[in-house]
C-alpha cells in the first residue's frame, strides 16, 4: 500500500478512536452520577406520631422530700432507771399509750416525805393559830403587851406560808412520780428504742424514742420565685392538687393538695418553699423519701401537643422534623410550652394533624427520604401506660 493511501486512512481511524473514547467517558460519568445519587439519598427508617390537639393541665414540677406530719422526741422528765419498755421498735402507737415505766421508788419516798412534812407543819400551824387567838384576847384585856401579841400573830402567819410551800412540795413529788410512766402524745410510728430497759434515763437528756406521725404526711418542695404569681393566682379557685410519683413505675402515684406556702422567698436560692399534704393511708410515702411532685395549676384548653422525644435542640433553638406527603421530611423551628407527662405543648411551628418524627432524627437532614417503621411492643406498652397516668392527674 502506498504512503498516500496510509495518510488518508490514519486520520479516519484516529477520529473513530476519539469518538469511541468520548462516548465511553460520557457513559462512565453517567454511571458515576447515578451511583453517587443512589449513595447520597438512602431511605432512612423512622418512627412517627401525629400532632394532637387536646386539653392539657398546666402544672409545676419539683422534687420533694417527705417529712412526718408531726415529730415527737420522747424524753424523760426525771432521772431514773428504765424498768420496762411497753412496745417494740417500729410499732404503731396511739396517743395516750404507755411507752416506758421508770423506777418509781425514790419518787414514792419523796412524796411520803413531803406529805409527812406537810402534816408536821399543819400541826404546828394549828398550835400557832391557837396561841395567836389567845394572845389577841389577852391583849384586848390589857394583860399582855402589844409586842407579845404581834410576835404570836407573826408566828401564825409564817406557818401559813410554810403550809403553802409544803403543799407545793407534795404536788411536785406527785408530778415527778407521774413522770415515771411515759405515754405517747401522738398517734404515730415508733423508731429505734434508743435507751433500753435497765439503763439510766436522765432528765431532759437523750430521747428514749422518736415517734413520727405518717398519716397524714407532708412533702416539702421549692419552686422558682417566678412561678409564685401563678400559684397565688390559682390558689383562690380551690384546693390545688399535687401528685407524688415514685422511681418505681409500678407504684401508682399518690394524690394530695397544697397545704402551705412560705411567707418569704429565700434570697440565697431565689425559691420559695411549700408543703403538700397527703392522706397516706396506704403508707406509700415515708419520712425522708424523695418523690417527684407535679402541682396542677389550671387546664389549657385545645393545646397543640407532640411527643417530647420528637423535639430536638439546635443552634437556632428547638426544632423537629415534619413528614411531608412525598415521604420526605422538613425541619421546623418550634416554640415549646409546658411539659405534661411524655408530651410537650407547642406554641407555634406545627399544626394539628401533621406527622412528626419521634425516633431516628439523628440521621435526618431536610429533604431526606424516610420509611415509616412500626413501634416495638415495649414502646407500645409505654405509650399505653401513659394514658392511665394522665387520667390519674385529672
Amino acid at each position: 500500500m502506498s504512503s498516500q493511501s496510509l495518510n488518508r486512512i490514519c486520520p479516519n481511524i484516529m477520529k473513530g478512536i476519539v469518538v469511541v473514547l468520548v462516548v465511553m467517558a460520557f457513559v462512565l460519568a453517567g454511571c458515576k452520577k447515578e451511583t453517587k445519587a443512589a449513595m447520597a439519598a438512602p431511605v432512612i427508617p423512622v418512627m412517627v406520631a401525629d400532632v394532637m390537639q387536646q386539653d392539657v393541665p398546666v402544672q409545676l414540677m419539683a422534687i420533694g422530700n417527705v417529712e412526718p406530719y408531726s415529730n415527737v422526741q420522747v424524753k424523760s422528765m426525771v432521772t431514773a432507771q428504765v424498768m420496762t419498755v411497753h412496745f417494740t421498735q417500729g410499732q404503731d402507737v396511739k396517743k395516750g399509750q404507755l411507752l416506758f415505766t421508770l423506777d418509781p421508788r425514790s419518787f414514792q419516798a419523796d412524796l411520803g416525805k413531803a406529805k409527812g412534812q406537810l402534816a408536821k407543819d399543819m400541826s404546828a400551824a394549828a398550835n400557832a393559830a391557837v396561841q395567836a387567838k389567845r394572845y389577841s384576847a389577852l391583849f384586848k384585856e390589857g394583860v399582855v403587851a402589844r409586842e407579845q401579841f404581834d410576835q404570836m400573830q407573826s408566828s401564825a402567819d409564817q406557818f401559813e406560808g410554810v403550809l403553802e410551800a409544803d403543799k407545793a412540795a407534795v404536788e411536785a413529788s406527785k408530778v415527778n412520780l407521774q413522770y415515771t410512766k411515759i405515754y405517747s402524745s401522738i398517734d404515730g410510728r415508733t423508731g429505734d428504742v434508743l435507751i433500753k430497759a435497765g439503763n439510766l434515763a436522765k432528765a431532759n437528756d437523750l430521747p428514749l424514742v422518736v415517734i413520727n406521725q405518717v398519716e397524714p404526711i407532708y412533702a416539702t418542695f421549692a419552686i422558682p420565685e417566678r412561678h409564685l404569681a401563678d400559684v397565688k393566682k390559682y390558689m383562690g379557685s380551690g384546693a390545688m392538687k399535687v401528685q407524688a410519683s415514685f422511681s418505681d413505675p409500678s407504684v401508682p402515684p399518690a394524690m394530695g393538695k397544697l397545704e402551705f406556702v412560705n411567707n418569704a422567698v429565700d434570697p440565697a436560692t431565689g425559691t420559695i418553699s411549700m408543703k403538700a399534704q397527703f392522706p397516706n393511708t396506704d403508707r406509700r410515702l415515708w419520712p425522708g423519701q424523695f418523690v417527684n411532685l407535679n402541682m396542677r395549676l389550671t387546664t389549657q384548653a385545645n393545646a397543640i401537643v407532640v411527643p417530647s422525644q420528637s423535639v430536638q435542640a439546635g443552634q437556632q433553638g428547638t426544632y423537629l422534623f415534619v413528614v411531608k406527603g412525598d415521604k420526605t421530611v422538613e425541619s421546623r423551628t418550634v416554640t415549646i410550652g409546658t411539659q405534661y407527662g411524655n408530651t410537650l405543648v407547642v406554641k407555634s411551628g406545627v399544626n394539628p394533624g401533621e406527622v412528626v418524627v419521634v425516633d431516628g432524627q439523628s440521621r435526618l437532614v431536610p429533604g431526606a427520604k424516610i420509611e415509616i417503621k412500626a413501634p416495638s411492643s415495649q414502646q407500645q406498652q409505654n405509650a399505653g401506660a401513659a394514658k392511665p397516668q394522665q387520667d390519674a392527674k385529672k
